[in-house]
């Protein structure tokens, strides 16, 4: 499918909006926006193709999209401008700003611990309903109340969804305010970004409608086979907590856009993802979120291995990134990436995309916009890192 590819690109970009123009014809792209920014500015931002296909609804340049976990990554420079301004300490035991947390053993686990997957609390347990998920207390009070998966600090696995009721509770301890509220104060606003933890309703018209990735037949029943297996720690993961998510429609709900879930549903645009990292690593129209020493502190690796969760290796640092030879990269399901490199003159890239298409370990569109010398994104399995950022 051919397409008309709106925006801007800076003399030096064009084989990007190359690259982004045949994922249309070659792979099936529905809508997509991607963004650039280098040295602090925005060299890239294009957008094409249709945000809602049954409504024949076209991509805009304020059209929005779920970042599934992307979020992750706006969470985590939360945490750590607390921990810059010398408000959260990343050695201190959570409970030291959550006391509940301290049940069930947990009292001695460290920040840096849940901010690079080592709390043992992949899976969270208890009762629990959608909109016990939204409401935010119940969920967080069932992660406080119980024992841990395994040993905190031995290993490490990925928490889906309860990294962001961990780190967005202590994100509320400390600063009195919601992680989504937090956000849009201290990130957002100051930077002008399109991006929320926590849709605002009256946005609603701008979402890009979520088109759950195409599985081949016993893939699709192999998938739903690991979700339904709730005697495996990544059925429980991966489906929970309590069996209430999956990767499908639900997505598209008011609920799910509402509700502030700092793991897996921020809203917004490519530009915005851009710039929030840019940002992270140079001066971008006078705003700098993070220093050049709490980048390096953050992108120290925390954690490398078989992850506990799933069968591929893994590494993480503290704050929630995977490296790559250029810098650190963020992936979200529905093919919502972001990378950030450190190297000087370098910058940053927001790649958003709503689906569909087929679900591979390595999407050849993004594979497409790496090949353009811009985006340098690792495929979801094989070799990990787990950082903070």
């Amino acid at each position: 499918m051919s397409v008309d590819i709106r925006g801007t690109v800076d003399s030096g970009f064009e084989k990007v909006a190359d690259a982004f123009a045949a994922n249309f014809e070659e792979h099936d792209e529905v809508g997509a926006a991607c963004a650039v920014y280098r040295d602090g500015r925005s060299v890239v931002d294009i957008w094409g193709g249709l945000a809602d296909r049954e409504a024949g609804r076209e991509w805009a340049a304020d059209t929005i999209v779920i970042a599934f976990s992307c979020t992750k990554g706006a969470t985590a420079v939360c945490a750590n401008r607390l921990i810059e301004q010398g408000d959260l300490d990343p050695d201190a035991p959570i409970a030291q700003y959550w006391p509940d947390f301290a049940a069930n053993g947990k009292e001695r686990i460290p920040v840096k611990w849940a901010l690079s997957h080592r709390a043992g609390l992949a899976a969270v347990d208890g009762d629990l309903t959608l909109d016990d998920v939204a409401a935010w207390e119940p969920v967080v009070a069932a992660i406080a109340a119980q024992p841990t998966n395994w040993e905190p600090g031995t290993k490490h696995g990925y928490h889906a969804r309860s990294y962001g009721w961990i780190v967005g509770e202590i994100i509320r301890r400390v600063s009195g305010r919601s992680p989504g509220t937090y956000f849009a104060e201290e990130v957002a606003a100051p930077l002008d970004l399109e991006f929320y933890i926590g849709l605002p309703e009256a946005l609603e018209p701008r979402v890009a409608r979520l088109y759950p990735a195409e599985l081949e037949p016993d893939a699709q029943a192999l998938a739903d086979a690991v979700l339904r297996d709730q005697s495996t720690l990544i059925g429980r993961v991966m489906s929970g907590p309590s069996q209430l998510f999956g990767y499908d429609d639900m997505w598209n709900t008011r609920l799910l856009r509402g509700a502030e879930m700092p793991s897996s549903n921020g809203h917004g645009d490519a530009r915005s993802l851009a710039r929030m990292y840019a940002a992270c690593i140079s001066n971008v129209d006078g705003v700098r979120l993070l220093t050049d020493e709490t980048v390096a502190r953050a992108t120290e690796v925390l954690s490398d291995g078989q992850r506990r969760t799933h069968v591929s290796d893994d590494r993480r640092r503290a704050r929630d990134v995977r490296p790559t030879p250029r810098g650190v990269a963020r992936r979200g399901r529905g093919r919502v990436s972001r990378l950030l490199d450190r190297r000087p003159g370098a910058g940053s890239t927001g790649p958003c995309r709503p689906g569909p298409g087929r679900l591979r370990a390595h999407d050849p569109r993004l594979v497409r916009l790496g090949e353009a010398e811009v985006v340098r994104v690792p495929p979801p399995c094989g070799r990990w890192r787990r950082r903070a950022l």
